[in-house]
């Protein structure tokens, strides 16, 4: 999570991939209200992904499409094909999808519309339908496999104070992640914002309390005032 002012609160989902940093291109926001949180990244083998924020899916899809990386999976591309390709003018044979008319060639200079008639434009032939190959992409096993991870490392910067972190699991399996979710954070948010509440009526009761002393001490003070007042007169 990243907790900046007014104006920045999400979560920042960052690959490193090739020795490059990559970010995904879709704004998480994470919950800013003073609780502590439960934030569960999956990765899983079919790159796809999904951001959880105590236990619930915030944000889902393909690391393919959502991280700025080049294409993950070797695909044929069919190549581009004009719309007239499909288009075929009602009561032509099966052979003309295959012809289409040379609009560039020009009328012979001895053409006589009057004794060959309306000139129409020769037919050419398409070339034959082929699928491009694409050569820039990455592979499945190039994301889905890595070394083992030996630790865990934390780089923070902060103008307060407050910030905990506790719990960290790295797994391969989501029914235990999620299990120990609820045996960990589960088991503490309740508690956490009890105590919460007791802490605020206990602040609120603190505030009156002082209050409530300092207008005593204004009264207190306004009698000392008038009495020393009274005192000088006298002398005078």
């Amino acid at each position: 999570p990243d907790i900046c002012g007014f104006d920045v609160k999400k979560v920042h989902v960052i690959l490193h991939f090739k020795n490059q940093y990559h970010s995904n291109k879709k704004s998480i926001r994470c919950k800013v209200d003073g609780f502590t949180h439960l934030y569960t990244l999956i990765l899983r083998p079919d790159l796809t992904y999904e951001v959880k924020i105590d236990g619930q899916s915030i944000e889902s899809g393909s690391i393919e499409y959502d991280w700025q990386l080049t294409s993950l999976k070797k695909m044929e591309k069919a190549s581009a094909e004009s719309e007239d390709w499909d288009q075929a003018a009602e009561g032509k044979s099966q052979a003309w999808k295959k012809h289409f008319l040379d609009a560039s060639a020009s009328t012979p200079s001895d053409w006589n519309s009057e004794l060959d008639g309306d000139r129409q434009a020769p037919m050419l032939q398409k070339p034959p339908h082929q699928k491009m190959k694409n050569t820039n992409y990455l592979t499945e096993y190039d994301l889905s496999e890595f070394e083992n991870i030996g630790a865990i490392g934390l780089e923070l910067w902060q103008v307060r104070s407050g910030t905990i972190f506790d719990n960290f699991l790295i797994t391969d399996d989501e029914e235990y992640a999620e299990n120990f979710g609820k045996a960990t954070w589960g088991e503490t948010k309740g508690p956490e914002r009890e105590m919460d509440a007791i802490q605020a009526k206990e602040e609120v009761k603190k505030a009156r309390e002082e209050d409530e002393d300092e207008q005593m001490m204004g009264r207190f003070g306004g009698r000392e005032n008038i009495f020393k007042g009274f005192h000088k007169r006298n002398e005078l």
